[in-house]
């Protein structure tokens, strides 16, 4: 009895002397956080197949005119129709999403280098009237 009582001490001396050292306390200083990038958009399944969404879920569509993946061709009174996905001046590009320069110097998002809008006739998340308006928007589907 005596021989377990003493392996039980010198178990716990043991671990305790480990935990003080950088395993649960002690000084050591945390991981660094990884730093924290969030998609402008995210997917969702719709029964006409999935489909991209702010972060408000709100449908997002792309110009076909949109071909250089540098620049947007929806500017001016375009954009009173189709409001460019904002980006803040800081932002860096995450997975397939890209930011691009507008014409007034402002920064937009772009999926897979084709720059993003919502419509204003979408007036729900989910709604897609946007795309009934001309054939020259299309809705903004991962596989595209």
């Amino acid at each position: 009895m005596f021989r377990l009582v003493i392996a039980a001490a010198a178990i716990a001396l043991s671990t305790g002397h480990t935990l003080a050292n950088g395993h649960g306390g002690g000084d050591a200083p945390p991981p660094p956080k990884p730093e924290a990038t969030t998609a402008p958009a995210r997917v969702v399944l719709t029964k006409q197949g999935p489909k991209l969404v702010d972060v408000k879920g709100m449908t997002l569509y792309y110009y076909e005119r949109d071909t250089s993946g540098k620049s947007s061709n929806c500017n001016g009174k375009c954009t009173e129709s189709w409001t460019p996905l904002a980006a803040p001046t800081d932002a860096k590009a995450v997975g397939d999403f890209t930011v691009i320069s507008r014409n007034d110097g402002s920064k937009m998002w772009a999926y897979r280098y084709r720059p993003l809008y919502t419509s204003p006739a979408d007036k729900a998340p989910g709604e897609a009237n946007g795309n009934a308006t001309t054939l020259q928007w299309r809705i903004a589907r991962p596989e595209e």
